[in-house]
């Protein structure tokens, strides 16, 4: 316990923090007249391996039940104490690897875990998103958006769903979907990374565009299929078990929703050269991306090890400098500030709801380690230094308006367009709930 003890004494300048460790020893640290955080170890080697490997070994010594955090709080404000932690003096440094050899080692396992060959890449998507339906629907809107939301008004007084419906129609009017009309033809859209076909879906929906839609996830494919026929629009609407490398013919637009992560930095010159080729002269291509404000950096040991293997969230300057060498013109780009702190705040919340039925459909190691995911995702996002970046490309700058007006004026008529639907929750989790 010493080293961490060390460590914690530190850290710790905000709040309250007191520790039991597997022996009994009561250990406290920092000040403050908010009740404390108690944590209890119930394994001789808990704190060790947190004060060892502190990025992947809380996250661990969490899901083994090593560390057990006291009522009222959870992990999630355990978590989000942590890293508020990183704004005072030196708090910073605890959830990073200790010395420079350390990270070096770090950055080099994590630079090879981003070569994702066809096969590899593969693997990692089903390891992603092959796993059981049923777990989420118990997180996600109706539509299973797995990325940001967009929160325009108070987060306090939005749903998931209409956040969700109104990112569905930011995208659709960045893409410039409305020129659709002067085509004389139904608009032909590549969706790379198509999740569960819900962005796909809505663009056919509101364009009467055919759209392709790829992913590497077998399940992800089938459930797309099924949510076409259903809507009888699977003439139009395809789905294909297919890399982005393995796609033929041409597209008046592309977009790419929280795929470009998985891609790995060393195929970057790769997926632009290839979406580049598969692009019309005259049409638009939208990535949407997890990113970071600062440098490159690399994939943290227990996010590549447990969540999104082979995964990493790029700095705006790779993906600008890639896409400029494969001839890309980058004509719009956003931060998007604290979206997605709210999304997973709110997939956290629906994830503790069904934790009983998550336990059973899985064990209590899973729901830990899914807790960990999104309660770390979400301060990343809300303390550290990450944000969505939205970017816009185009092979010739005639392509789009002059101005920006496009975008707000579709994006409102496509919201005040559709009512979103209803999260349907049991009535004894609603209770629980409010």
């Amino acid at each position: 316990m010493w080293l961490l003890d060390k460590l914690l004494t530190k850290v710790i300048r905000n709040g309250r923090l007191e520790v039991t460790d597997h022996d009994g020893k009561h250990y406290a640290y920092g000040s403050g007249e908010e009740p404390p955080i108690r944590l209890r170890f119930t394994h001789p080697k808990a704190a060790r391996h947190i004060a060892r490997y502190p990025q992947l070994g809380a996250g661990e010594a969490y899901m083994r039940g090593w560390l057990v955090i006291e009522p009222p709080h959870d992990v999630r404000d355990l978590v989000l104490f942590f890293t508020s932690q990183a704004k005072s003096a030196g708090g910073e440094r605890v959830l990073k690897p200790q010395g420079t050899v350390s990270r070096l080692t770090q950055m080099a396992v994590a630079k090879a875990d981003s070569i994702n060959l066809p096969g590899k890449a593969k693997r990692n998507a089903k390891h992603t998103y092959n796993m059981t339906r049923r777990l989420y629907e118990l997180f996600l809107d109706e539509d299973r958006q797995y990325t940001m939301a967009y929160w325009r008004g108070d987060p306090e007084a939005t749903t998931l769903e209409k956040a969700q419906l109104d990112k569905k129609a930011l995208i659709a009017a960045k893409l410039y979907m409305q020129h659709s009309s002067e085509f004389g033809r139904p608009m032909k859209v590549l969706d790379i990374g198509c999740g569960w076909g819900g962005l796909a879906l809505y663009l056919n929906k509101h364009y009467d565009c055919e759209v392709l839609g790829i992913a590497l996830a077998e399940d992800q494919i089938a459930f797309c299929r099924e949510r076409a026929k259903a809507l009888g629009v699977d003439d139009k609407v395809r789905f294909e078990l297919l890399d982005y490398r393995e796609v033929e013919g041409q597209f008046d637009r592309i977009t790419s929703i929280g795929m470009i992560e998985h891609v790995g930095t060393p195929h970057f010159p790769q997926y632009f050269g290839k979406t580049y080729d598969l692009l019309a002269n005259d049409g638009v291509s939208f990535l949407h991306t997890c990113g970071r404000v600062g440098p490159p950096g690399y994939t943290d040991a227990w996010t590549r090890k447990y969540i999104f293997p082979g995964g990493y969230i790029p700095a705006l300057s790779e993906l600008v400098v890639e896409s400029e060498k494969a001839g890309w013109q980058v004509m719009d780009v956003e931060a998007m500030r604290f979206h997605y702190s709210y999304t997973l705040a709110e997939w956290y919340r629906r994830t503790c709801l069904h934790e009983e039925e998550i336990v059973a459909m899985y064990d209590e190691q899973f729901f830990r380690m899914w807790q960990f995911y999104l309660a770390g995702a979400e301060q990343s996002f809300r303390h550290g230094t990450m944000v969505n970046w939205q970017i816009q490309f185009v092979k010739d700058r005639a392509a789009l308006p002059m101005t920006r007006d496009y975008m707000e004026i579709e994006a409102k008529r496509l919201r005040e367009s559709e009512e979103p639907p209803q999260w349907h929750l049991d009535p004894a989790l609603q209770q629980a709930a409010e």
